[in-house]
C-alpha cells in the first residue's frame, strides 16, 4: 500500500498555539471574570474596541473551528430548528446551533463555551448575516448590538464612501465609552492602529513568500497561519508571531523546501475554504503535484490603509477596501494582479452554497477573467461549514480533471 502523503509541518505553529491559547484564556479563563468583552465581526472595528480596553472575541473564528472539527454537522440542525434557514451563512447556524446545543470545540479545550458579550459590534462590509447573527445574542443576553453599515458593491472607494463610514465609526465611541466605563484616548487608538498596520505588513510578507517557485507555503497552510492576523491584530503578540514564522519560510526558500514536493502547477483559490476538508483537499493537491499558492480569503486580513496619524478615516478606508464589498470590476482587477504576481496556471472557484457574498462564480466572472488572463478555471460546489452541501467524489473528480487540463496546456 502506498504511503499516505502528509502536509509538511510548519515548526512555528507550536508557538502560534501558545499565543492562541493565551488569547482564549484572556477571554474565557479566570482572569476574564472582571473584563469587558466585545464581540466583533472579523473585519469590524477591532482597533477601536482594543483602544478602549475591551477584550475582543471574533465568533467567525469559532465558526471556522466548528467547521474544521466537523462539529458543525452536529450543531447546524439546532439553529435550523430554532428558525434559522439552512440556506443562510453556515458560520451563523453552526455558532448559534453550538450555543443552543451547549457544546463545541471550546468545551474540549476546558472552557464552558464562548464568552458572554457586554456589547456586540458588527460591520456589514461582509454581509447582512453578521448583523442578524449578533442580534440573536443581543436578545439572548439583553446587551447592546451596534455597528457600521458599509456600502456594498463599491466601485471606487471615494470620499463619500469614506466619509459615511468614518462618521459611523466615530459614532460608536460614545456608546462604547458608556459600556466600558472609561474615556476614549485617541493616542491609544493610534498605537493600536500602528500595531495592526505592522501585523498586516508582516502577514502580507508571509503570504508573498508563496510567489517563490516552488512555494514554501500553501493556501491550506495560510488558513491556519492567519489566526493571529484575524484575532490578535492590534496587539504586539500578532507581530511577535509573524516575526517567528517569516524567517522559517525564508529558510525554506533558501533551502528549496516546497510546501508541495515536485510542484508542477500553481493554482489560485477564490472563495472560502471547505473547513471540514482542509486536509483532504491539501493532500489531493499534493498528490497531483499542484500548489495552491494564493487566495482571496487569506489576503482579506491585509489592511495597508491603516494610518496612525489619521486613525478613523484610515480604518474606514481599510474596511471599505475589502475585496468582499467591492464591485466586480475591482475584484477582477485584483485577481488578475494576483494571477500574475503568484505565477498562477489556473483558478479554482469555490461556490459556497451558504456564502453568496464570498462566492464569485455566479455572475460570469470566471469566463471574463479567463478571457483577460488566459488562465483556465474550475468551479467546485460546496460550503464553508455545511458538508451536506459538498460532494467529495464530485470535487475530487473535477479537481483531477482540471489538473489534467493544466498538464495538456
Amino acid at each position: 500500500m502506498p504511503k499516505t502523503v502528509e502536509p509538511r509541518k510548519i515548526a512555528a505553529t507550536k508557538a502560534m498555539k501558545g499565543f492562541m491559547d493565551a488569547y482564549f484564556n484572556s477571554l474565557m479563563g479566570p482572569e476574564a471574570e472582571k473584563a469587558k468583552i466585545a464581540w466583533c465581526t472579523s473585519v469590524g472595528p477591532a482597533e477601536l474596541l482594543r483602544a478602549l480596553g475591551f477584550r475582543v472575541y471574533f465568533p467567525e473564528n469559532y465558526g471556522a473551528m466548528l467547521g474544521a472539527t466537523r462539529m458543525a454537522g452536529e450543531t447546524i440542525p439546532f439553529a435550523n430548528a430554532r428558525g434559522y434557514s439552512p440556506d443562510i451563512c453556515s458560520y451563523l447556524t453552526s455558532d448559534i446551533g453550538s450555543y443552543l446545543k451547549g457544546d463545541g470545540p471550546f468545551r474540549k479545550m476546558g472552557f464552558t463555551g464562548p464568552p458572554q458579550a457586554d456589547v456586540l459590534v458588527y460591520n456589514t462590509n461582509q454581509c447582512r448575516d453578521v448583523k442578524d447573527w449578533f442580534e440573536f445574542y443581543a436578545r439572548e443576553w439583553n446587551v447592546p448590538c451596534i455597528g457600521i453599515h458599509t456600502p456594498r458593491g463599491i466601485g471606487e472607494v471615494d470620499k463619500p464612501v469614506i466619509d459615511t463610514v468614518t462618521r459611523q465609526i466615530e459614532g460608536l465611541v460614545r456608546p462604547l465609552e458608556s459600556i466600558i466605563g472609561k474615556r476614549f484616548d485617541i493616542d491609544r487608538l493610534r498605537e493600536v492602529i500602528a500595531l495592526s498596520r505592522k501585523c498586516s505588513e508582516l502577514w502580507k510578507e508571509v503570504l508573498h513568500t508563496a510567489a517563490n517557485v516552488p512555494a514554501p507555503l500553501s493556501f491550506f497552510d495560510g488558513t491556519i497561519q492567519m489566526g493571529p492576523a484575524v484575532v490578535l491584530r492590534g496587539t504586539q503578540e500578532a507581530i511577535d508571531y509573524y516575526n517567528i514564522l517569516l524567517p522559517e519560510l525564508k529558510e525554506r526558500i533558501t533551502g528549496g523546501i516546497a510546501a508541495v514536493d515536485g510542484e508542477s502547477y500553481r493554482i489560485y483559490w477564490e472563495g472560502m475554504p471547505v473547513w471540514g476538508k482542509l486536509k483532504s483537499n491539501a493532500v489531493q493537491f499534493m498528490e497531483l503535484h499542484t500548489a495552491v499558492v494564493a487566495s482571496t480569503y487569506c489576503n482579506s486580513w491585509i489592511f495597508e490603509d491603516f494610518d496612525p496619524d489619521n486613525p478613523f478615516e484610515s480604518m474606514a478606508r481599510a474596511y471599505s477596501n475589502l475585496f468582499i464589498c467591492r464591485s466586480d470590476g475591482p475584484k477582477e482587477a485584483y485577481i488578475a494582479r494576483m494571477v500574475d504576481e503568484f505565477k498562477v496556471d489556473g483558478i479554482l472557484y469555490h461556490n459556497a452554497k451558504t456564502c453568496p457574498n464570498n462566492s464569485n462564480s455566479r455572475y460570469d466572472m470566471p469566463r471574463r477573467l479567463q478571457e483577460k488572463t488566459g488562465k483556465p478555471y474550475v468551479v467546485i460546489d460546496g460550503d464553508l461549514n455545511d458538508l451536506r452541501l459538498y460532494s467529495e467524489e464530485q470535487a475530487r473528480t473535477n479537481i483531477e480533471a482540471f489538473v489534467e487540463q493544466l498538464a495538456q496546456q
